[in-house]
């Protein structure tokens, strides 16, 4: 099956070349840069690279399409100098948010500015075949919808917050006939190493982020016992995906992905992102890197049992900060809802020290100034009982509805330019 975004034609983006860590340094500064650009002297003064260094790097990423002159600078009294800038629209990846009813997708260029978005209804339980041809047909939709313009634009048109989205049918080239063998773990998927999109009817796409309940397996993509949906313990959803659209796929729980997003597009110092939807869960950033554990499988945060013999949770356990937050919400009583996850988010400052919580998914976005006043109560208690002048602040995550799907898509981008750990 042809990969998505591929053409004939000139060479795409080499994944391999982007991951060198000084082509990361060159190409996040031109990033920060914007259409403005920056000389390639001004380059090396700001890496600590030599001039030699930084114009071989360059030359590269001008020959790949990531990097373009810009005009050239006011001379001071010498050779006025050559600017360079970014090419937004050189490279794309794709984010998913796979909720338990609904999937989300968006499509960005390298800048992570959206250029294209998609929604539809998902049901996680209807098994790996259905729930696979529902996300290939909306990937495959997505891109070539945002192919189906002028190529090599300047981004203009990218998709506003509140914007109009996609179609939201899930149509495309339709779905995909079930009878695929299962994939095991081990089973080969494309490398990063080859050119994957050249120019063609759909934009160069590097690659798609998927970000899902848990728990699960980040290093290898294989899902645990997803809660709510033990039958896909074990599924290796990342090679899975990878062999129907023939892009590289990273998985990532979608609290992980969230935090990831939030911290690329400025969130400061360690905070607790945690996210009220359909479950709960939380994605923590320490160091300036998403904490994800040795095994990958922290932020499990809504199974923390905080009432013995309370409801029972979809986990298998009882009284978790889930079962209760949902089961408050359910009759209606948010404040009581606000109230748990604050008490949870109380336990996290205790334990790391953090600096900020930050709230997000749908079940907090249908009633988001209850619950900040909610969790923010919780804390300021906590703050008065420790003697501390100043509680840790509480506020509604930047990016709405589609955090998580933005979040994912920074998986495949924020290591290309050395930023936040993808």
């Amino acid at each position: 099956m042809a990969g998505i975004g591929a053409g004939g034609g000139a060479s795409g983006v080499n994944l391999v070349a982007l991951r060198s860590h000084n082509a990361a340094l060159l190409l996040e500064l031109l990033r920060r840069a914007g259409r403005a650009g920056v000389s390639r002297l001004e380059l090396a003064e700001r890496t600590g690279l030599t001039p030699q260094a930084v114009s071989k790097i360059t030359a590269r990423l001008r020959e790949d399409g990531l990097v373009t002159e810009a005009g050239r600078q006011a001379s001071t009294g010498g050779k006025p100098r050559t600017v360079l800038r970014l090419v937004p629209e050189a490279g794309h990846a794709v984010g998913l948010q796979l909720d338990r009813d609904e999937l989300r997708a968006v499509l960005v260029d390298l800048t992570g500015a959206v250029v294209g978005e998609g929604r539809t209804g998902l049901d996680l339980g209807a098994g790996s075949d259905a729930v696979l041809d529902v996300v290939e047909a909306e990937v495959r939709r997505l891109v070539a919808g945002a192919g189906a313009g002028p190529r090599g634009g300047s981004g203009a048109d990218a998709v506003e917050p509140g914007g109009s989205e996609g179609r939201t049918d899930g149509a495309g080239t339709g779905p995909v006939p079930d009878a695929r063998p299962p994939v095991p773990p081990s089973a080969p998927v494309p490398s990063p190493s080859p050119e994957y999109a050249g120019p063609g009817p759909g934009p160069a796409v590097l690659g798609v982020g998927v970000a899902m309940p848990g728990p699960l397996d980040h290093t290898h993509g294989v899902l645990h016992r997803v809660t709510g949906f033990p039958e896909w313990d074990g599924f290796p959803l990342r090679n899975a995906l990878a062999r129907r659209l023939g892009v590289p796929v990273v998985l990532d729980k979608d609290t992980n992905a969230a935090a990831l997003g939030l911290a690329v597009g400025g969130e400061a110092g360690a905070f607790a992102y945690l996210h009220l939807g359909t479950g709960l869960g939380a994605g923590l950033v320490l160091g300036g890197a998403v904490h994800r554990g040795a095994r990958t499988g922290a932020g499990e945060f809504g199974h923390q049992v905080i009432q013995l013999d309370g409801p029972s949770c979809s986990c298998g356990n009882r009284g978790c900060i889930e079962a209760l937050c949902l089961t408050a919400v359910a009759r209606g009583d948010v404040d009581e809802a606000a109230r748990v996850l604050g008490e949870g988010a109380a336990n996290l400052v205790g334990l790391l020290d953090i600096d900020l919580v930050l709230l997000g998914g749908r079940t907090v976005d249908a009633d988001p100034a209850r619950f900040v006043r909610g969790v923010g109560a919780v804390l300021d208690a906590l703050a008065e009982r420790e003697g501390v002048s100043s509680p840790v602040p509480v506020r509604v995550a930047s990016g709405g509805a589609r955090a998580v799907a933005e979040g994912a898509a920074q998986l495949l981008l924020a290591p290309l330019f050395g930023r936040a750990e993808g």
